[in-house]
């Protein structure tokens, strides 16, 4: 989501709206990656993702990939349409590095509700209190 997390995921997920949403070259392309799925496909998408999150199946192009991978294809065109806005802070640095949260969320392959759950039945050996104190924003 875009109402919990760390200011950097909650910054993440503005930018990667606004690369797609902003620049018609990326929403273009974006469009591309989805415009022929079926209302089965996406609403398999909707219930599929919260139970398997980046490892759920699903039709790309004429193949068959991941989540995790359209997520990918998903960053590379937002992060073009960002180049392209050329929105520039007082250094020159344009708004792409507000995407690396989400990149490297997906490079790991790793959601932020499958690393709590990681911590939870292990390190943390089921004491539901640590998310509390390790992860207080």
């Amino acid at each position: 989501g875009a109402d919990a997390g760390s200011w950097n995921r909650l910054c993440a997920l503005s930018a990667f709206w606004v690369g797609l949403l902003y620049d018609d070259a990326a929403l273009d392309a974006a469009w591309e990656l989805v415009r022929d799925y079926t209302a089965a496909e996406r609403h398999a998408l909707r219930d599929g993702v919260p139970r398997q999150a980046m490892k759920l199946p699903v039709r790309m192009g004429r193949g068959t990939a991941t989540v995790r991978e359209l997520a990918a294809e998903a960053l590379k065109i937002s992060s073009a349409g960002l180049r392209r806005r050329a929105a520039l802070n007082a250094d020159g640095v344009d708004e792409c590095g507000f995407l690396d949260p989400l990149i490297e969320m997906v490079e790991a392959g790793q959601t932020a509700a499958e690393r709590k759950l990681e911590l939870f039945h292990g390190p943390w050996q089921g004491d539901i209190d640590r998310v509390f104190a390790d992860f207080a924003y």
